[in-house]
């Protein structure tokens, strides 16, 4: 059975998600399913439902740092116990230099880029 491969995009800004839907599609096609939440609560509930699925594979998860309730590196750090080998990406406008500094200390495998992103560097990360 092949398995269906997942971005799960995750900004509490509706303006940022759709973005992302036409830079991935106009990327990647139809070669992956997106999934879209406004909140970290949402997101889990997504991977959740795709890591029941037998035919469902997490490929990359791409978060907001800044977002009421769970900050998107914790975020993250949940989704790397859960799912393995998931990309994970932190896409911010607003983030505190020790966090950058800590997940670049730890490397605990979370790729970080600025908003405004840059379309290709976006790409590229979830190429690599």
């Amino acid at each position: 059975m092949k398995k269906v491969l997942n971005i799960v995009c995750v900004d509490d800004e509706k303006i940022v998600l759709d973005s992302l839907n036409s830079q991935l599609t106009r990327n990647f096609g139809n070669n992956y399913n997106y999934e879209f939440a406004e909140s970290a609560k949402e997101a889990l509930e997504i991977i959740e439902q795709l890591r029941m699925a037998d035919d469902e594979m997490i490929y990359v998860v791409i978060s907001d740092w800044l977002m009421p309730g769970m900050k998107g590196d914790e975020l993250l750090e949940e989704v790397r116990r859960k799912v393995e080998n998931v990309k994970t990406i932190l896409l911010t406008g607003h983030i505190d230099s020790n966090v950058i500094l800590n997940i670049e200390k730890t490397s605990k495998g979370i790729k970080v880029i600025h908003k405004p992103w840059n379309e290709k560097d976006l790409i590229d990360l979830i190429k690599d």
